[in-house]
């Protein structure tokens, strides 16, 4: 800012140049347009005893000495001058005065350089002064930018011309300022050594969009056709914006993705990639990329774009969303529950999208939801029913999953219908059947006979466990008149439950007292009445004529006392009998428990006449009867 109350030293100078020896005062650097004119202010002294009768000067040009003989500038004895300033260099000062101002019309660039007075008092009284001027010959206005202009700042800006030409006074006008400011002209000013200059204002507040804009300041001098432009690029400095940036990607797991970041400020920004706080990558650029080869899920996320510079910062994130299959399901554990409990089962996992999940049981379905990452089942009063192996199985557009899970309900025994007792050969089987969880003891009771047999007793029980249903078999060699009496017990820790077996195939029993003699009767006198029929069938077949009619033929009768009543029923019965040994994969027959030999006082063992068939054996005794 220059000042208009400043006080030029150069007539402080003056001032004090009173002091009677050798000296000069003169601007040690002045400028001017060229084709316009320039008074070079100059005072001198010299020592008062000397008191000249007429003071003369001389101005050299780049040189003080005359013996190097400089061009004449002014030569006030005899006006001869070099000739680039003939008719263009003149004296204003009155050397007698002691001022030795120069002026100097028409200026071009050749007359650029130093100047030096020599002050010629006569004789040996001469001196050339070793102060001097620099003429500098311009061609555009100066403009005065502020060392730092910053956006939304108030900056001023000056266009400073030389007005040092008596002849010519410029006039200063603003180009490109719109929309900046109106210009002030402050006028002329007086610098400090002396010299003068116009001076024009202009104030305004810059903003990020007048950076390197182009300001001109023009110089007219009125009635010429001399007009001089200079031109300054403003540099505004001011905080990084962000203007690039991916919106939200979304990519597959294992592809390729670029993430692009790029900022406008000035100067550059240091532009930072960042997730979770964690610097990804860093550069001072106007814009950033940051490649991520083969994404997986554990980069999906939010990423932030920092840029800053010293007069501030920006940030603005990106969604990356990875894409990928569901997860294996997780489950809340293997589930064990006692019967009438609720249960609450959970499966959860992890897709982007979210999962359709589904919970079955035996390809039926028991729960579904869409597009969530967890589904919980709810089972109200579980039941032996509700025991098994169920499935969760999560899948989205990329792939499915599934998990597979226990569900153990626990429950006292149950006794099934299929609980029996069977004859079977010489002996009778009895199958206590029991569902239950945990699996239970089972025991068969013989009341008649007091003998309880446990299933721990192989060498009479054969176990064999099928899911949550346990089949034991107790063997007995049977030889008495009446089947006997069986009671199936069946315990765990949830209760126990007992059932006297039924038992199938009784009227076998029965048949078998005929023994195989009248078997083999039965089977002969079946054989006999068979040949008879076929014989008088062809004897009539020889004498009839062929109009016969067919229906004449009497019905083959067959005795009832030959027909054996239930046959169906045994062999319903035999059939579900070898359906449950081919069930269980039975190897041979099971041990047999002899009653015969029975302990507790069961009397003595019976003779040789008396026996009782097996199953086996009253069916092949029924066959031979037909």
């Amino acid at each position: 800012m220059i000042f208009l109350t400043a006080l030029p030293l150069f007539w402080i100078m003056i001032s004090a140049s009173r002091g009677g020896h050798w000296g000069a005062w003169m601007p040690s650097s002045i400028s001017a347009f060229e084709g316009t004119c320039v008074s070079i202010p100059c005072r001198f002294d010299f020592p008062d005893e000397l008191r000249p009768a007429v003071v003369h000067g001389v101005w050299y040009f780049n040189s003080p000495y005359p013996k190097n003989y400089p061009p004449v500038v002014f030569k006030s004895r005899t006006q001869v001058v070099h000739e680039s300033f003939q008719g263009r260099s003149r004296l204003l000062g009155d050397l007698g005065l002691r001022n030795c101002t120069l002026l100097l019309s028409n200026v071009s660039p050749e007359l650029g350089g130093k100047y030096y007075f020599r002050g010629d008092l006569g004789g040996y009284n001469q001196y050339t002064f070793s102060e001097h001027s620099v003429l500098d010959i311009i061609n555009t206005p100066n403009i005065v930018v502020p060392p730092e202009v910053v956006a939304g700042t108030e900056v001023e800006v000056s266009c400073m011309v030389p007005d040092n030409c008596p002849e010519l006074r410029p006039e200063l006008s603003w180009l490109g300022h719109e929309g900046l400011g109106e210009p002030a002209v402050l006028g002329r000013l007086r610098e400090d050594e002396g010299t003068w200059v116009q001076v024009s204002l202009l104030h305004f507040v810059p903003t990020r969009e007048a950076n390197g804009h182009r300001l001109g300041c023009q110089a007219s001098f009125p009635n010429t056709t001399l007009q001089f432009e200079g031109y300054a690029s403003l540099d505004v400095k001011y905080p990084p914006v962000i203007v690039e940036m991916n919106s939200s990607v979304e990519a597959i797991e294992g592809s390729h993705v670029s993430l692009l970041c790029g900022a406008d400020s000035n100067p550059p920004p240091l532009l930072t990639w960042m997730r979770d706080g964690t610097v990804l990558r860093e550069a001072v650029a106007e814009s950033l990329l940051l490649e991520l080869e083969e994404v997986t899920p554990a980069e999906d996320g939010v990423y932030a774009c920092l840029a800053e510079n010293a007069y501030g910062q920006d940030n603005r994130t990106v969604g990356l969303s990875v894409m990928y299959a569901p997860w294996k399901p997780t489950v809340n554990a293997t589930v064990v529950a006692v019967e009438g409990e609720t249960v609450s089962i959970l499966c959860s996992t992890q897709s982007n999208p979210d999962p359709i999940l589904t919970i079955f049981k035996e390809k039926q379905i028991l729960a579904t939801v869409i597009y969530e990452s967890e589904l919980q089942l709810e089972l109200p009063a579980v039941s032996p029913e509700d025991d098994g192996e169920y499935w969760c199985v999560a899948e989205n557009q990329y792939g499915q999953r599934a998990t597979a899970f226990n569900l153990s309900v626990e429950f006292a025994p149950v006794l099934l219908l299929e609980s029996h007792c069977a004859a079977a050969r010489d002996t009778v089987q009895c199958l206590c059947v029991v569902k239950s969880n945990p699996e239970p003891s089972v025991a068969f009771e013989l009341p008649s006979r007091n003998v309880t047999v446990n299933d721990s007793e192989r060498e009479f029980v054969y176990s064999e466990r099928s899911g949550l249903v346990l089949t034991s078999i107790l063997t007995l060699r049977a030889q008495a008149q009446a089947p006997p009496r069986v009671i199936c017990t069946a315990r765990n820790l949830y209760g126990a439950k007992s059932l006297e077996l039924p038992f199938q195939g009784a009227h076998r029993l029965m048949w078998a007292k005929i023994g195989p003699v009248g078997a083999v009767v039965a089977f002969a006198i079946l054989i006999a009445i068979i040949c008879y029929i076929t014989q008088t069938r062809r004897k009539k077949n020889v004498t009839e004529s062929p109009s016969f009619s067919a229906g004449d033929n009497p019905p083959v009768l067959f005795s009832s006392d030959f027909r054996i009543s239930g046959a169906p029923e045994k062999y319903e019965s035999e059939r579900r009998l070898g359906s449950e040994r081919r069930l269980l994969g039975l190897r041979g027959e099971p041990p047999e428990l002899d009653l015969s030999y029975s302990h507790s006082d069961l009397g003595k063992r019976p003779t040789k006449d008396s026996y009782t068939l097996t199953e086996e054996l009253a069916e092949y005794a029924e066959i031979r009867v037909k």
